[in-house]
C-alpha cells in the first residue's frame, strides 16, 4: 500500500506534464488523410516519441503501415514497453493518436488546434479523444519509472493510428501482420470510453450492423400518380413494416445499459428536388445494435423477408446493402484484468465500478475477436466530437492512478 501511496503522489506533480504533452499533441492535427487536407498520425508521433525516449522505456518500436494517401506514405504506430518481473505477461494500455476534424469552427470558443487551460479543464480537438487516455497510460508508467518500481508483468503503451475510421492502418493491420509483439497472456486496457462517475468497466459490445435500403419505384409528375409507381411511399411502408423487427428479436440482457437490440432509420437521401414530381427512387439506412445472442445475418434475413413482402405490395425492387457489419466476443467478466481493473477504479474514486456492455463500437474488438482479454475504461466528461472539446486534467492524473494501481496488482 505504502508503494501505491508513492505512485499517487508522483502522479499528482505531473500537472504541468499533462498540459504540455496535450499542447504539444494539439497542435498536430492528426486527422486521416483519407479526408480532404488531412495530414495523417506523423507529426504528433514525433512529438510522442520524443518524449517517449526522455523516459526509461526498455523497448520503443515504430510499426509503420504504408498508406500511399499520407504525405509521409505511412501510418505510425508506437510500442514502448517498461519491462516487469514476469517478461512473458504484458499488460497493455491501448490508445489512439488519431483525430476527427473539428467540424465548424463557428461552433469553437478557442482555436481547436491551440490548447486553452482554463482551470481544471483542457480545451482542443483530441484533448479528450483520446489524448486523456494515452496521457494517462504514459502517467502510470512515468510513476513507475520515477519511483523507481517495476511492475510483476511488463507494461506497455500501444499508441495506434487510424482508429477514428475503421483501424485498417492501425490495429487492424498490427493484428495482421505483426501480431507476434502480443504474448498468449497479454491483457488490454482500452481508454477510449467511459462515463463522467467514472463507474463504467466496460467488457462487451452489441453487433453492429448499417444497412442500406434502395427502392426503387417509378417516377412521374405528382399530378399522374397512376403513371408511376412512388417509391417514397413504399420505402416509408417499409420503415414502418421493419419496427416489427423487435418483436422478432426480443431477448434482453442486463448486462448492456440498453438491454435490448435497437433498430432504427436513421439517414434519408434526397430524392428529387421538386415538390410536383413522384420520385422513382428512395434511399434510407438503419442502424441496428444487435445483442450478441443474435446474429447480424439472422437481422439481414428478417429485414430481406419484409422487404419481399413490400415488394409485392407495391410492385417494387428493394436492394439492401450492408455498410457495415460487426460483430464483437464479450471479456470474461471473470478475467483477471476485469477484476483487477474494478477493484482500482474502487480504491482510486471510492465508488462502485459496474461491468457492463455498450451499444457503440470501439476498437476494443479488434482485440476481442482474436482471443485477447479486453476491458475499456475511462473517467469521461464525454465531449469527444464536440466543438470545444475538453478533458479534465483531474480525471486524467485519477485514471493515470488507475492504470498504476493494476500494474501493480496484476499477476
Amino acid at each position: 500500500m505504502n508503494e501505491a501511496k508513492e505512485l499517487f503522489k508522483k502522479i499528482d506533480g505531473y500537472k504541468d506534464f499533462v498540459i504540455d504533452l496535450q499542447t504539444k499533441m494539439t497542435a498536430c492535427p492528426a486527422v486521416t488523410p483519407h479526408t480532404e487536407g488531412g495530414l495523417g498520425e506523423s507529426a504528433k508521433a514525433e512529438v510522442l516519441l520524443s518524449a517517449l525516449k526522455a523516459m526509461k522505456f526498455d523497448e520503443i518500436k515504430v510499426v509503420d503501415v504504408k498508406d500511399s494517401k499520407s504525405p509521409t506514405g505511412v501510418r505510425p504506430n508506437i510500442i514502448a514497453k517498461y519491462y516487469g518481473e514476469n517478461r512473458k505477461k504484458t499488460l497493455w494500455v491501448m490508445a489512439h493518436m488519431d483525430v476527427v476534424p473539428p467540424g465548424d469552427l463557428k461552433l469553437w470558443k478557442t482555436d481547436p488546434y491551440k490548447v486553452v487551460v482554463k482551470g481544471d479543464k483542457i480545451y482542443g480537438r483530441g484533448v479528450e479523444d483520446n489524448q486523456q487516455g494515452l496521457v494517462s497510460g504514459l502517467l502510470a508508467v512515468k510513476a513507475m519509472m520515477d519511483a523507481g518500481v517495476r511492475p510483476p508483468v511488463n507494461y506497455a503503451l500501444l499508441l495506434n493510428a487510424d482508429e477514428e475510421v475503421g483501424s485498417e492502418y492501425g490495429i487492424g493491420a498490427i493484428l495482421k501482420k505483426h501480431a507476434n509483439i502480443f504474448g498468449k497472456e497479454d491483457e488490454f486496457i482500452v481508454p477510449d470510453g467511459g462515463n463522467a462517475k467514472g463507474d463504467m468497466v466496460e467488457i462487451a459490445e452489441k453487433n453492429m450492423l448499417w444497412l442500406k435500403i434502395t427502392t426503387s419505384g417509378k417516377q412521374t409528375h405528382a399530378s399522374t400518380p397512376q403513371n408511376g409507381n412512388n417509391a417514397f411511399v413504399a420505402a416509408s411502408y417499409l420503415v414502418v413494416a421493419l419496427r416489427e423487427l423487435y418483436k422478432t428479436f426480443p431477448k434482453k440482457d442486463r448486462l448492456f445499459d440498453v438491454p435490448y437490440s435497437v433498430f432504427e432509420p436513421t439517414k434519408r437521401e434526397a430524392n428529387v428536388p421538386n415538390v410536383n414530381t413522384i420520385p422513382g427512387s428512395d434511399v434510407f439506412y438503419l442502424d441496428c445494435r444487435v445483442l450478441p445472442c443474435y446474429t447480424n445475418k439472422q437481422v439481414i434475413d428478417a429485414v430481406t423477408k419484409t422487404a419481399k413482402t413490400i415488394e409485392k405490395k407495391f410492385k417494387v425492387k428493394i436492394r439492401i446493402e450492408v455498410i457495415i457489419s460487426e460483430a464483437s466476443k464479450p471479456t470474461d467478466k471473470n478475467a483477471a484484468i476485469v477484476k483487477t481493473l474494478a477493484a482500482a477504479v474502487k480504491a482510486v474514486y471510492r465508488n462502485q465500478p459496474k461491468v457492463q456492455g455498450v451499444g457503440g463500437g470501439t476498437v476494443s474488438s479488434f482485440l476481442r475477436n482474436a482471443g485477447y482479454p479486453a476491458v475499456v475504461y475511462s473517467k469521461l466528461d464525454e465531449t469527444m466530437h464536440q466543438p470545444n472539446e475538453y478533458s479534465s486534467i483531474k480525471n486524467t492524473l485519477g485514471d493515470a492512478k488507475v492504470f498504476a494501481l493494476v500494474a501493480m496488482n496484476l499477476k
